[in-house]
């Protein structure tokens, strides 16, 4: 059974890894995480392999995130298995973003969590029409992870830290604004696509050539982005310090334009998680100057210690389990939340041997890779 949850075949010198749980919208499960990376690492050194396509089967979902459902499971029952999920999911993600040849995440409705871990380490990253992108985790009490850290505090301005605090969905011309993807294709031509690249003619590198098909099928960029609209409002509200700062600066919101998305946006991160809120905007602030792997290691420390002092399992509970959603938050309000709470989720990790870099707002996305 497991085996199937990942399908894998290889044709016209690319493996193709589809993720098979579509009853589940494709979440990840501790299998399916070792079966990508065994995939993965025997086409790296397979010569015949000039590139992979990741994609989802179903219609809902690409993948939207790992099976929270298992992994309070397996924190209630005390096997253990939550910790050892994390520790290869971060591994799997970390080794997509180095990958000597190039990924296409072929992506479609949800792609949440452990999904975007998934797609934004690939060098191409395809979204469709009805493509829903997001890191939702500070509405079940936990902090985006699978290295958002990294990827999320570079997009442009505060757009990064305003997706992850608030957890929002974004659409596929936002996926396009903020550089979460790189392409739109539409949902009617995707099967053609496919076919297209079975009889695709390798006649440049691997990367060039996928491009090339792409951009005679899909678009750079799309109209409609609505945070485009919101950019100038985000970043100024967004480059506090502190939750309570930047829901304070909302209230203070006096721009007619602006003021409805203030109010909605200040009601959003009152329902989430003040200690999940407040620690990401930590983890972000401290991951815009790490390396990639630094910022790995830093989610890694907080997930260590999340299961038993943080809110995940009180967000699971409610939203999941038994579904009262009614969560009680501990802190319960933004109001009681201390710098010294967060500061404890961060003691201890060694920052000694970190390595700092300039923040960027683009990912380099350059292959050396050729077929």
């Amino acid at each position: 059974m497991e085996q199937n949850t990942l399908l894998a075949h290889t044709h016209n010198h690319l493996g193709y890894l589809t993720l098979n749980r579509p009853t589940g919208l494709n979440a990840l499960t501790l299998p399916m995480i070792r079966l990508l990376d065994e995939h993965l690492r025997q086409w790296a050194d397979d010569p015949e392999i000039y590139a992979v396509i990741l994609r989802g089967n179903g219609e809902k979902a690409f993948c939207a995130g790992g099976d929270i459902r298992a992994l309070y499971d397996s924190h209630q029952t005390g096997e253990g298995m939550h910790h050892v999920f994390f520790d290869e999911e971060y591994a799997l993600d970390q080794y997509i973003h180095a990958y000597r040849k190039p990924i296409v995440a072929l992506t479609h409705g949800f792609v949440l969590g452990g999904g975007m871990g998934l797609m934004q380490g690939a060098q191409i990253r395809v979204v469709s029409d009805d493509t829903r992108l997001g890191m939702p985790e500070t509405g079940i009490g936990f902090f985006p992870d699978v290295g958002a850290s990294y990827f999320m505090p570079r997009l442009p301005g505060e757009l990064g830290i305003y997706l992850g605090v608030t957890g929002l969905h974004i659409r596929a011309a936002d996926a396009l604004f903020t550089g979460l993807a790189d392409w739109c294709l539409p949902s009617d031509r995707r099967d053609e696509f496919e076919h297209r690249l079975d009889d695709l003619e390798w006649n440049t590198s691997a990367l060039e050539c996928l491009n090339t098909l792409l951009a005679s099928m899909a678009s750079p960029k799309l109209l409609g982005a609505e945070l485009k609209a919101m950019a100038a409002a985000i970043d100024v509200h967004f480059a506090f310090d502190t939750v309570q700062d930047i829901c304070a600066s909302l209230r203070a919101e006096d721009r007619y334009a602006f003021q409805d998305w203030a109010e909605q946006t200040l009601a959003l991160i009152n329902n989430r998680s003040p200690l999940a809120v407040s620690v990401t905007l930590e983890l972000f602030r401290r991951g815009r100057e790490l390396s990639l792997s630094d910022c790995f290691r830093l989610e890694a420390h907080l997930t260590e210690q999340w299961f038993d002092k943080g809110d995940l399992i009180e967000g699971v509970r409610a939203l999941i389990v038994d579904k009262d959603k009614r969560p009680q938050w501990n802190p319960a309000t933004l109001a009681e939340m201390t710098p010294q709470l967060i500061a404890d989720f961060f003691a201890g990790f060694d920052y000694a041997t970190a390595t700092y870099i300039a923040p960027l707002h683009t990912k380099d996305r350059s292959c050396t890779t050729s077929n």
